[in-house]
């Protein structure tokens, strides 16, 4: 399969529309490591050139089975990574993004990545209790020193994301090229604000969780007996008794017709509505299995039609997350101080 590339935000940089995301490769997915690079090597002769991971994933094993996957063949990848999330539950300075942190944490990802330079890192969530000027003096610091080619963010509110340009150019420092969103057709709070302040900043995006973190993988489906159960998986956003949530398992059902109408597969209309938007660069897929791989890179050549959009749009409009609770960016703005509860 060709894929047909796109380059990166405005950095010159050529990705293919799909980007391998790495986590469920180790024990929080797949446990075979044999079978986890199989897919990695099927994922890139298939055309995709684009891999990302995180230091959190596993506790680091992912970084390491992508380094081991990629032997031989890291020069032909752009290779993502992220920090920011716990490493040691018991260590309060082993996570966020103090230049400590960062500093120290970069040279643990290039290790188990086995490579001396990393494409593009990432600030995996906004840090409220670090100064932006810090987290990116540190990252400019390491793009200087060659360790790292580009950095980025994820999970950012629009307001942070040009809170970081601003800083940016006012210290001269390097600035955030990507932005990493969750979007998906039951996600697109993102299309409001997110998406267009990336793309006035000429970042690129790399979106996480097409899929809707199984919602229109037709994994779940209206009175299956394998829809998720707030007891099997303890959130809100699998809740079942939620209205929201009784909500999308309606609109699974209107989409999985309509992909059929139009002769694809739910995941291919899933997948291909989030490439398909101006602002996306790449969306993020998260194979655990070489079948689960398979039925996901198709969507890499599939156009929809503006009548299949449309119908889209009919059944969550343009700017709606379905459930609130599956908006994840911004986290840091949800203060005690910004809800004015005392403190």
């Amino acid at each position: 399969m060709a894929m047909k590339n796109r380059v990166l935000g405005r950095t010159g940089v050529s990705v293919s529309p799909l980007c391998l995301g790495a986590m469920m490769f180790g024990p929080w997915g797949n446990k075979d490591e044999a079978d986890s690079i199989r897919i990695i090597h099927r994922a890139l002769d298939a055309g995709i050139n684009f891999v990302d991971t995180a230091d959190v994933y596993s506790g680091g094993e992912s970084e390491r089975i992508v380094g081991k996957a990629l032997a031989g063949r890291r020069d032909d990848v752009v290779l993502a990574t992220k920090f920011f999330m716990p490493m040691d539950g018991g260590d309060p300075n082993q996570r966020g993004a103090s230049r400590r942190w960062i500093i120290r944490e970069v040279e643990n990802s290039l290790r188990r990545l086995d490579t001396d330079y990393i494409d593009l890192y990432q600030v995996h969530r906004p840090s409220q209790d670090t100064d932006v000027e810090e987290i990116l003096g540190a990252l400019t610091d390491l793009v200087r020193q060659g360790k790292v080619r580009y950095i980025g963010s994820s999970s950012y509110a629009a307001s942070q994301i040009v809170e970081a340009q601003w800083a940016a150019r006012d210290r001269l420092l390097e600035r955030f090229v990507t932005e990493q969103p969750p979007y998906s057709i039951l996600v697109r709070g993102v299309e409001a604000d997110v998406l267009p302040t990336a793309r006035r900043h000429g970042m690129g995006i790399l979106s996480y969780s097409p899929l809707g973190g199984g919602w229109l993988s037709g994994r779940w489906r209206k009175d299956a007996a394998s829809a998720p159960t707030s007891a099997a998986r303890p959130s809100a956003r699998f809740d079942m008794a939620s209205p929201a949530n009784q909500r999308k398992l309606d609109i699974v059902e209107e989409l999985a017709q309509l992909a059929d109408e139009s002769g694809l597969t739910l995941i291919e209309l899933a997948i291909a509505f989030v490439i398909n938007h101006p602002a996306v660069t790449a969306a993020i897929i998260g194979p655990r299995t070489m079948e689960q791989l398979e039925s996901q890179l198709p969507a890499a050549e599939v156009t929809l039609t503006a009548d299949i959009l449309d119908r889209i749009d009919q059944l969550v409009p343009p700017g709606v997350t379905i459930n609130p609770d599956d908006n994840s960016y911004g986290e840091a703005e949800l203060t005690p101080e910004a809800l004015r509860r005392a403190m």
